[in-house]
């Protein structure tokens, strides 16, 4: 396996510092003079920033944490890189948001940006992940529970369409970051005290 060039390893960082920005944060304190980290779980992620602000930031926190993830692939793809290449910057962007450097590398989940990248390289595989996550969420109105399934569903979907090889490793290690930064979720859902809405 070749490594990707230095143009791309450039754009790479530039996706990360993208996907560093929390939105979440900077909405909850602009509009409500809040620390949405000190609310609520703590997460700087859209459903946090709905439980403590309510669901226009909320909804506007989800937006903008998925077109964190979509830009960068939609741009790589605007300058003809391959489809490696294109989720390499998306994952980057992912590892912003989760691990964001303006925040000492404590940010949130990932599951908003990720599913930004997977729309942007494979709609239909988005499409899946969020049906999943909906019907999940109806059933139990547990957003982490919602979001795992969504998560594993993709990977599902992705063996069964017989992704690449380089691909499939790409989306692993991005499902295993989902998993450890949703680790705590898991801990409380199977003390039964995880939260509801």
């Amino acid at each position: 396996m070749t490594l990707p060039d230095p143009p791309v390893l450039l754009a790479c960082l530039a996706a990360y510092l993208l996907g560093a920005v929390p939105f979440g944060l900077v909405l909850v304190r602009l509009f409500k003079h809040q620390d949405v980290r000190a609310e609520g779980s703590g997460n700087i992620g859209a459903t946090n920033v709905t439980r403590v602000a309510g669901k226009a930031l909320g909804a506007l926190t989800l937006v903008l944490d998925a077109l964190k993830g979509g830009v960068v692939v939609l741009v790589a793809r605007s300058l003809g890189w391959d489809l490696f290449s294109q989720a390499l910057l998306g994952a980057c962007a992912f590892l912003g948001h989760c691990f964001p450097v303006y925040l000492r590398f404590r940010g949130g989940k990932g599951i908003a940006t990720g599913l930004g990248v997977i729309f942007a390289l494979h709609p239909p595989a988005a499409g899946l992940a969020a049906g999943a996550f909906g019907a999940s969420f109806v059933v139990t109105r547990i957003s982490s529970l919602s979001s795992l399934v969504g998560v594993l569903s993709v990977v599902a979907a992705a063996v069964w369409m017989g992704v690449e090889t380089r691909l499939l490793v790409l989306l692993g290690a991005m499902v295993g970051v989902a998993i450890y930064k949703h680790l705590p979720n898991i801990r409380r859902l199977l003390g039964g005290r995880e939260l509801r809405f």
